[in-house]
């Protein structure tokens, strides 16, 4: 807001209210901003209004040929799909690996520290990049989802901007990936055929997701699981990276890793069964939830992870709601209920694949979410995860996974809203339930974040008598 009121010579005031009664410093600050006003006045300066406090420079056609564009990264088993389909359309597409503390670190130096976590993490991501020296600022763009709701899902593009400005390279595109039409670049279009190979992409890594993450607790040979998903995920990579995407190869691709891994010999015991839900880039991001996954199968339990997939759907739903009950375009609904059954289309595949298997369990459908959810919160919450929170942690125990985990990063209130405020109102419906919120930021304590994993898990151990 400073940044903004500035750059078109306004004046920014920032009061901070508590519960002190002695306003004498807030009187004085009102007091000097009044006088300030009234200088202006009689100065008669005149003032030049910008429509945005940072530059935007526009992704060309020119630039699709040679530069590269830096993706931050979020989900490692997703993303290694989706940069291989967006190289084969034509866009040089680099995933950053430094998902890592570091980066959090570079990210305070360019976002203020009230900023939530995720935003630290995606900006510190792309500001290490650019300034190791591996890249020529002049031939680079920087790749960012934004989805126009109330939180840093809309804002990192902004985010982005602002350390551009700081670090003096506003010369580097930022291509906002949004569906909604908020920005558009001539160098950069959502073709069908990139829309499909990413539906496919996002299909393939829940597969992987969903199928790994069950059967590596328990597998009879170390390691193997993992060999598993390395094969098919360079045959998935061959599939999508190939000249033509068959609809029909894709839905065989998809019944055969299921079946793969649907065989592959694992133990007869019994671990519990954790879910993991929460704000979309901690939940799935390693580094953003300290390897949750892995210190869950290090302790003995087995992580079980909804798919990245529903958060697109949710996104979707929102708009029929609003259609529905706020009075927002009808068109909109419409192409988001043909969204929702172009999705579901290419989830069909691993859906009746887990149907017919021995050891998984289909995805839930989106408007089942939405029916989860109700009784809880009103699905007019579509700030960060919204009413999809609480969708998910509700199938998760209609599912038989009753351990869950809550990841909720720092500075993320619609999440805490939607998270950790309903947790109590969940163990009275539902007593089995075993829910516990998990902080995570920059100065979070690990050692508190594992001791309240870990006493988690000491009651689910016990439901399983062990």
């Amino acid at each position: 807001m400073s940044d903004i009121l500035t750059v078109s010579d306004k004046i920014y005031t920032c009061l901070k209210i508590d519960e002190v009664n002695n306003l004498g410093a807030a009187r004085i600050r009102i007091r000097s901003l009044l006088s300030a006003i009234r200088v202006r006045e009689q100065e008669k300066k005149q003032r030049e209004i910008h429509s945005s406090a940072y530059n935007r420079a526009v992704f060309t056609e020119e630039m699709r040929d040679n530069y590269t564009i830096l993706c931050p990264q979020m989900s490692p088993i997703h993303f290694n799909m989706l940069e291989t389909a967006m190289k084969k359309c034509g866009y040089n597409v680099h995933v950053l690996q430094n998902d890592n503390k570091h980066s959090v670190d570079v990210g305070l130096k360019y976002v203020n520290n009230d900023a939530c976590y995720p935003s630290l993490l995606v900006v510190g991501q792309v500001m290490e990049a650019l300034l190791s020296g591996d890249y020529d600022l002049n031939k680079v763009a920087v790749i960012m989802t934004q989805t126009g709701g109330g939180c840093r899902a809309t804002n990192y593009v902004g985010f982005i901007r602002r350390a551009f400005e700081k670090a003096g390279m506003p010369q580097i595109p930022v291509i906002s990936l949004n569906l909604n039409g908020m920005e558009t670049n001539p160098g950069f279009k959502i073709s069908v055929g990139l829309a499909l190979r990413l539906i496919m992409g996002a299909v393939f890594g829940d597969i992987f997701m969903r199928c790994l993450y069950r059967m590596r607790p328990y597998e009879e040979v170390p390691g193997s699981a993992n060999a598993l998903h390395e094969k098919w995920e360079e045959k998935c990579k061959e599939f999508l990276g190939g000249d033509h995407v068959n609809y029909f190869t894709f839905w065989k691709m998809c019944r055969e890793i299921i079946e793969d891994f649907d065989h592959l010999p694992i133990r007869d015991i019994k671990k519990p069964r954790v879910g993991i839900v929460g704000e979309i880039l901690v939940k799935f991001s390693p580094a953003g939830n300290n390897h949750l996954v892995d210190l869950l199968e290090q302790e003995g339990a087995e992580a079980v992870m909804p798919d990245l997939i529903d958060f697109i759907l949710y996104c979707f739903y929102n708009q029929i709601y609003k259609a529905e009950n706020l009075g927002t375009s009808k068109r909109a609904s419409q192409v988001s209920r043909l969204g929702i059954w172009a999705v579901e289309r290419f989830r069909g595949a691993a859906r009746s694949a887990f149907e017919k298997s021995e050891h998984f369990t289909p995805q839930a459908n989106i408007y089942d979410l939405v029916e989860y959810a109700k009784p809880y919160v009103s699905i007019g919450n579509q700030t960060g995860e919204g009413w999809f929170l609480t969708g998910e942690m509700v199938e998760l125990i209609h599912s038989g996974v009753t351990n869950i985990v809550c990841t909720q990063p720092f500075a993320c209130l619609p999440n805490h809203v939607v998270g950790k405020g309903v947790i109590k109102t969940l163990r009275k419906h539902f007593p089995e339930s075993n829910i516990v919120a998990i902080d995570y930021d920059p100065g979070a304590s690990e050692v508190n974040q594992l001791n309240r994993i870990k006493l988690m898990l000491s009651t689910a151990f016990k439901k399983l008598g062990q």
